[in-house]
């Protein structure tokens, strides 16, 4: 959906004048820093180099990497669901996890298994919030993966409902390799380059890194504390 302003005008014309100043005839440019530390931390990084850093950073925040391609990425996924110890599973509506070839596992192998599996549905309302709690893991999609951080990137929207990445259990992120960029720095980039191309970004945004944790004031450092206990990164080699 489209949104619509109203009452621009009057809005920021009431916000000059309680300023005490006229408003700005024209666009304001935006200045160009001499100093632009930012964009020179992993400068020029190859993907594979960027997988080495992401992997790096992901031991320190307690969150296990495997890397496969399209072609295994169905018996990782697998592989990693068993190891949590099987469903409940809620994953998002994404066509993506059907081009990388997942609908057998989800809807043939697993219950045949008897893994439960939930596909998130924006027309049951509340049920989605079920599904989600009682989940024993939940499966998103990064968009844009910070290697610095170990940080995966949600978009949500109607097919993509947010509580799929806190409030199960554990939490597998697929990361496309393609999505790995450096740092915040350059996802902040890339995020306004799709508004500037006219693609929508999402209204919430979410930067996770890793699993949940925090820490009190003598850094006693407790994982789990209001999200998932346990997360795993499987990066798909698309490139």
């Amino acid at each position: 959906m489209t949104g619509t302003i109203q009452n621009r005008e009057s809005f920021l014309n009431t916000i000059a004048s309680s300023l005490g100043r006229d408003r700005h005839p024209g666009k304001i440019e935006r200045p160009v820093w001499e100093f632009q530390p930012q964009k020179e931390v992993l400068k020029g990084a190859t993907p594979d180099q960027l997988v080495e850093v992401l992997k790096t950073q992901c031991l320190r925040i307690h969150t296990s990497v495997v890397v496969t391609d399209q072609t295994g990425l169905a018996e990782t996924l697998a592989e990693t669901v068993a190891n949590y110890g099987g469903g409940p599973v809620v994953t998002w509506k994404d066509n993506r996890f059907s081009e990388w070839g997942l609908d057998p596992l989800f809807h043939n192998e697993w219950p045949e298994q008897d893994i439960e599996y939930y596909e998130w549905d924006h027309t049951k309302g509340r049920e989605n919030i079920r599904q989600a709690e009682k989940a024993n893991i939940g499966i998103t999609i990064s968009e844009i993966t910070l290697a610095e951080s170990g940080t995966v990137v949600l978009f949500s929207d109607q097919d993509k409902g947010r509580t799929v990445s806190f409030l199960p259990k554990s939490l597998i992120a697929l990361v496309p390799k393609s999505s790995l960029v450096p740092r915040m720095t350059q996802a902040a980039q890339k995020m306004r380059q799709m508004h500037l191309e006219g693609k929508q970004v999402a209204s919430c945004v979410n930067f996770i890194t890793g699993p949940s944790n925090s820490a009190d004031i003598e850094l006693n450092l407790v994982v789990g504390v209001h999200g998932p206990v346990k997360a795993t990164y499987i990066i798909i080699d698309d490139l």
